[in-house]
């Protein structure tokens, strides 16, 4: 089997930069290309993967580059709403055969605890989300936490489940954080931290917590490298790194 050349967007950043040692350690793999903001991306160096971790305003654009050019993209770029994936999705059509996952995390662990609580969901009345990460993230709440509230929001919804219960009627600084589809998300920024995620279930007498911690970006690179080696068998649009690890629907 030939190896994977693989390209970095964002390289010298804090994702991009270990992305590219873990691709140069990864058996099979070879890096052909290291780019950062104002780079022209032109052919890619003939990449056959790209692994896209940039800032959200230059996401989309770096991935339509990807899509024109033939190749498959790996992105962990987080702040993707419907109406960007939409535009995603109709590029891919004039190019079938390309793969672009988006993934708001490459941790193993985060995304077996966005499963554990969408498996949990429709057992609880009250559901609320709490983030915690390094104040350098420049968005919020974090790409995990939405997806997570958006997992849990359908669990509910499928299971008849009506809203969450909060009697609160006056909250004028906004201490009950963020609704995602229906569901409380905190979001917390410390220094020290990396990225953590609780998910705080409850009903009568009864609590469940389910917390994932990266305590180190070497957390993440497993995922990425997995999902380097599968993006192409699987054309089109796929949201998150749970399909590829039979945990999707």
């Amino acid at each position: 089997m030939s190896e994977i050349a693989v390209a970095v967007i964002g390289a010298a950043g804090r994702m991009g930069s270990q992305v590219c040692r873990a691709v140069e350690e990864a058996q099979g793999m070879r890096l052909v290309g290291r780019y950062d903001a104002g780079d022209d991306l032109g052919d890619l160096s003939g990449a056959d993967v790209v692994v896209e971790f940039s800032v959200p305003d230059a996401s989309l654009g770096n991935v339509l580059h990807c899509v024109g050019e033939g190749v498959h993209v790996v992105v962990g770029t987080t702040g993707w709403d419907e109406p960007k994936l939409d535009t995603v999705r109709s590029a891919l059509t004039e190019h079938p055969g390309v793969g672009v996952l988006i993934a708001p995390n490459f941790a193993i662990g985060a995304i077996l605890m966005m499963a554990f609580a969408a498996k949990a969901a429709r057992f609880y009345e009250s559901v609320e989300v709490i983030e915690l990460h390094h104040p350098d993230k420049v968005d919020a709440p974090s790409g995990t936490a939405a997806r997570t509230a958006r997992l849990i929001a359908q669990a509910r919804e499928d299971a008849d489940l009506g809203p969450v219960p909060d009697a609160t009627t006056s909250d004028p600084d906004g201490a009950r954080g963020a609704r995602i589809a229906g569901v409380p998300v905190h979001s917390v920024r410390l220094r020290g931290l990396v990225a953590h995620q609780e998910v705080h279930f409850g009903t009568a007498g009864e609590q469940l917590t389910i917390r994932h911690d990266s305590f180190d970006r070497a957390s993440f690179m497993p995922g990425v490298i997995e999902a380097v080696r599968q993006v192409a068998d699987h054309p089109g649009l796929t949201v998150g790194l749970e399909h590829y690890l039979g945990l999707g629907d």
